[in-house]
């Protein structure tokens, strides 16, 4: 029995990766300071998973940026619009990559960043591959081998871990029509097969390749490609133990052909689907190991050990201790790095504490899984599955997790607690009446950027060195001159700028029963973004007004409309560690209610205008389509209860991001907001074709500039953008808006984009009145 890991988390234990990215953007470390450190984390990693007795330990899981960003760079899947970026001087390889992650503009170039969404359904982001029908790929990139090298140099035989070739093909998107990015395939398997061979040239004997796909609906042309490249791959490299890896679902009716494909090993995901087990254990060759995924790569609870020795021990005796392997369920990015540094006792208690785990946790979990599932272990061994079976059972009894108001105010939901008072055509008459908004009403997603002095009086306040009243007043300060600055630009509805929130769950999450919080529990979004989960362990309840006191005092700075600025159940769910003893559903309809409570204080301190932001609502989605419509009656629900407890004038908006829509368009018109914002600038508009279609009834907001992008765009750019959603939609149904908030970004882009983005609506204005 051998153990291994899908992947470690990337960022540093202290975020150093994020740091250092950040400021060689800034130009304030050189490129070989910015390598150094990244390869000071891989080794870190490396040899803490040595040291911790991991058997098959990943290489090529560390990343500048993304990993599917990655392959592309080392295929040459490289977007011709780079292409003056190449030849630039002054660029590398890591410039380049840099460009298309984030959108490139110096040296008399304005190249705009390749899309981004969600990978499958968590929050970290991923860079789409670009396909065209005359795509060419080439290696590119040596990153792959060089990190197997490196490792090498330190003693350390690594696990290669690769994005599977067809996996990475259904993640991308074809940019012309004509073509099946899927025919791709025997264009782009030589690269892979040269990436093996250099790869088996210094010395690799197992390559783990990441096939997610497996575990969705894939159809008939995807499967016989899956059949395509394992059996190249086999044909060329008979003696490669290849590992095919599967996450966040079961196999189900993909089953048959994972368990054919002639590798190595399969793994599978048991945290995600354990009642698969049986079904793989009935249908696996001989010839084949079989990979566990027991420990949960997604979440930060304790394993539960003797769940899993049950689960490894059922597959033991079926297939013996010989073709197994441990593991997480999946790569263990998706968790904080380690459970050690968090000495805060005030908020992460003592008795909390001990039902978690991080990734350096997890890794240790996994070595103790295998060393308790041999037939003798040790005294040391079994007294760890003593602690393990104690923190177990003082979870299960905690008087810290159970409300019972909380659960009779669940218990008693009826229809009418989701239901807003009147429809939207008759809620659009009475809102326009008290709003007076312009056509094009402008406005922006809600925050502003976070400035270091404004992040240091946070930090100075949490410390205590400056008392209540002062940092008070300088937010006070902050916020009264962004809304002047917004009302001297012409914005038409206003935001308070959120200067006073840490991140957009966080923030809540401090303010509502049942979360706790970390010092260092930070996991990468996209990029160098890392948020720090809440942890929700007990049952949710707010017990007093969390935002009313700084959108009251905006909205008393200006006769302007200014919007209450709240984060919506299902993305306080997503966006948190959620427990797992309770379905899903019901912690959300918790969060819901508090949300509830807080829309309607809103309204009582005379704000008309309130946001509650679902960018995750998407991001919830089950993997299989079969099991959507129950998750998107809950999710839908829940945030209706958030926002029907208001009157007809009061326009409540919601916001999504990096979202395809047109499978879920009805459920997004069910949400019933008055007005919904989405980003729309990477696609170019692409995704208002779902709304056209559907003929979407209530008003949107389609993102006209790409917030996650240092670039600033033109008016003329912005003012296309706005045709082209002017000639699917309406125009009294349209409002002009970034795609995101705007807390990541530096002022002086900021004010520049802004202002360009007013001048745009201004210009639409004319134009269609002109044309009355």
């Amino acid at each position: 029995m051998q153990t291994h890991n899908l992947g470690y988390p990337r960022i540093g234990s202290n975020r150093e990766l994020k740091k250092a990215s950040e400021q060689y953007w800034a130009g304030k470390i050189t490129l070989a300071e910015l390598l150094s450190k990244g390869r000071g984390i891989s080794e870190q990693n490396w040899k803490l998973q040595q040291e911790a007795g991991i058997d098959l330990i990943p290489s090529n899981d560390f990343s500048y940026y993304d990993q599917i960003l990655d392959m592309s760079l080392t295929v040459g899947a490289i977007p011709k619009r780079y292409n003056k970026v190449v030849l630039t001087k002054s660029n590398n390889e890591l410039d380049l990559y840099f460009a298309m992650a984030r959108g490139y503009q110096k040296d008399g170039l304005d190249i705009t960043a390749m899309e981004m969404t969600k990978w499958l359904d968590t929050n970290y982001h991923y860079i789409v591959p670009e396909f065209y029908k005359d795509q060419e790929f080439s290696l590119f990139s040596g990153k792959i081998v060089n990190e197997f090298i490196s490792a090498r140099q330190i003693g350390i035989v690594t696990k290669p871990v690769i994005i599977g070739p067809v996996s990475y093909l259904l993640l991308g998107k074809e940019k012309e029509a004509g073509f099946d990015k899927l025919d791709l395939i025997k264009k782009l398997l030589p690269v892979y097969l040269q990436v093996l061979a250099e790869l088996k040239e210094q010395g690799a004997e197992w390559v783990q390749f990441d096939e997610p796909f497996l575990a969705l609906d894939i159809d008939e042309k995807a499967k016989k490609a899956y059949e395509y490249v394992y059996a190249e791959i086999k044909k060329q490299f008979p003696h490669l133990k290849v590992l095919v890896a599967t996450y966040f679902e079961g196999l189900k009716d993909n089953l048959a052909l994972a368990t054919s494909l002639p590798v190595k090993a399969l793994h599978i995901d048991l945290v995600r689907c354990p009642e698969q087990l049986e079904e793989v254990l009935n249908a696996i060759p001989v010839e084949l190991t079989l990979s566990l995924g027991v420990v949960d790569g997604r979440n930060i609870w304790k394993n539960d050990f003797e769940q899993s020795l049950a689960i490894i021990d059922k597959a033991v005796e079926k297939l013996g201790s010989d073709r197994i392997l441990i593991a997480p369920s999946c790569s263990l990015l998706h968790s904080p790095c380690d459970l050690d540094l968090e000495t805060n006792g005030e908020t992460l208690t003592p008795e909390i504490k001990q039902w978690l785990a991080f990734a350096k946790q997890k890794v240790e979990e996994i070595v103790t899984l295998k060393a308790l599932a041999t037939e003798n272990p040790d005294v040391d061994v079994l007294a760890k599955l003593v602690q393990n079976k104690k923190a177990i059972e003082s979870r299960r009894t905690s008087g810290l997790i159970h409300n019972e108001q909380i659960k009779q105010r669940i218990g008693a939901i009826t229809a009418a607690d989701a239901q807003r008072l009147n429809v939207f055509a008759s809620r659009k008459k009475a809102q326009k009446d008290i709003l007076n908004l312009p056509l094009f009403p402008t406005t922006t997603i809600g925050s502003f950027p976070q400035t270091a002095a404004v992040r240091n009086w946070r930090s100075q306040f949490k410390k205590g060195e400056i008392t209540p009243a002062e940092y008070d007043a300088l937010l006070k300060k902050e916020t009264e001159e962004a809304i002047h600055w917004q009302e001297q630009i012409g914005i038409d509805v206003l935001v308070h700028g959120e200067f006073e929130r840490n991140d957009m769950v966080e923030y809540f999450g401090e303010q509502l029963n049942g979360f706790t919080f970390t010092k260092n529990g930070w996991v990468q979004s996209y990029g160098s973004r890392c948020v720090k989960p809440p942890i929700i362990y007990g049952d949710v309840d707010r017990p007093k007004p969390m935002t009313v006191y700084w959108t009251e005092y905006a909205q008393s700075l200006t006769k302007s409309l200014v919007k209450g600025m709240l984060t919506g159940p299902v993305t306080i769910l997503q966006w948190s560690f959620v427990r797992n003893d309770q379905p899903r559903s019901v912690t959300c309809n918790q969060i819901a209610f508090a949300i509830r409570d807080e829309v309607i204080d809103l309204e009582k301190a005379g704000i008309k205008v309130i946001q509650i932001d679902e960018p995750a609502i998407r991001e919830g989605l089950p993997l299989r389509k079969k099991d959507w419509q129950q998750y998107l009656k809950w999710a839908v629900d829940a945030f209706k209860i958030s926002a029907s407890g208001v009157k007809d004038e009061t326009q409540i908006h919601t916001h999504m991001c990096y979202s395809e829509f047109n499978d879920i368009i009805q459920n997004i018109a069910d949400m019933d907001a008055d007005v919904i914002t989405i980003e729309c600038s990477r696609s170019q508009m692409e995704l208002l074709d779902a709304f056209a279609d559907f003929k979407y009834p209530n008003e949107i907001g389609p993102g006209v500039y790409d917030i996650h992008s240092p670039r600033v765009p033109s008016r003329a750019e912005m003012v296309q953008l706005l045709e082209k959603a002017r000639a699917v939609v309406p125009a009294d149904q349209l409002w002009v808006n970034p795609d995101c908030g705007l807390k990541t970004r530096h002022w002086d882009e900021t004010k520049k984009a802004l202002i360009e983005m007013v001048a745009a609506a201004q210009e639409m204005r004319q134009e269609v009145l002109a044309q009355v």
